[in-house]
């Protein structure tokens, strides 16, 4: 048995709900570093940008499984589902924070979705995981089909390019953080449209 299979069937006996209960901790922590004076002079920016930070790299693990399977026949897709709806909770609360504790004006938000370019990518990235997390379940899976269920869960690849670019805009300067991320998320996207090419080459050369 090669190594991947044993991996494999390691996890097969480890289930996808603890990773719910899990998942949270961070968001705990973060939180209470922002009470007890932890995230510095301006803690409710760093605790926005902490959620948000998290969620990006979450992102990044959620898209490096089929990667990650290609390479080395390791399989955590029975994550996958889970992990992507933590996501969706790590980006509702950094959005919360900013919309409640930072903003403090429901007024502002719409000047500031339009106004700040950085905003409204973030802004649309989340716009983009709505019908995804909606549709993260077996009901739709099966009204929808497999095939129709994947191709709207491609928009997960846009939504990374988009949370980094955000990112990246986030910091208004060029810094080496920021762009790393960038190229992983662009990284990921070329390795899915690679493999998404040589597929459709296979299945042109097999009729």
């Amino acid at each position: 048995m090669s190594y991947s299979q044993t991996i494999n069937s390691a996890l097969r006996r480890v289930p996808a709900w603890p990773l719910y209960f899990i998942a949270v901790v961070p968001a705990f922590w973060f939180l209470y570093l922002g009470l007890t004076g932890g995230r510095g002079a301006e803690p409710i920016k760093a605790l926005e940008q902490e959620l948000g930070r998290f969620a990006l790299k979450l992102l990044i693990v959620v898209m490096a499984i089929t990667p990650l399977r290609m390479a080395t026949g390791v399989s955590l897709i029975k994550y996958h589902r889970a992990l992507g709806l933590v996501v969706v909770f790590y980006i509702s609360m950094h959005l919360l924070v900013w919309l409640v504790l930072d903003v403090q004006n429901l007024g502002r938000v719409w000047a500031d979705i339009v106004k700040r370019h950085y905003i409204t990518i973030g802004m649309a990235a989340f716009a983009l995981m709505i019908p995804l997390a909606i549709t993260s379940n077996n009901w739709s899976i099966r009204k929808m089909g497999p095939v129709g269920w994947k191709r709207l869960h491609w928009l997960t690849y846009l939504i990374i390019v988009l949370g980094a670019v955000h990112f990246v805009m986030l910091r208004k300067a060029w810094q080496i953080q920021p762009l790393i991320y960038l190229g992983i998320a662009l990284a990921l996207l070329a390795m899915r449209l690679k493999w998404k090419q040589m597929r459709a080459r296979a299945r042109v050369s097999q009729q």
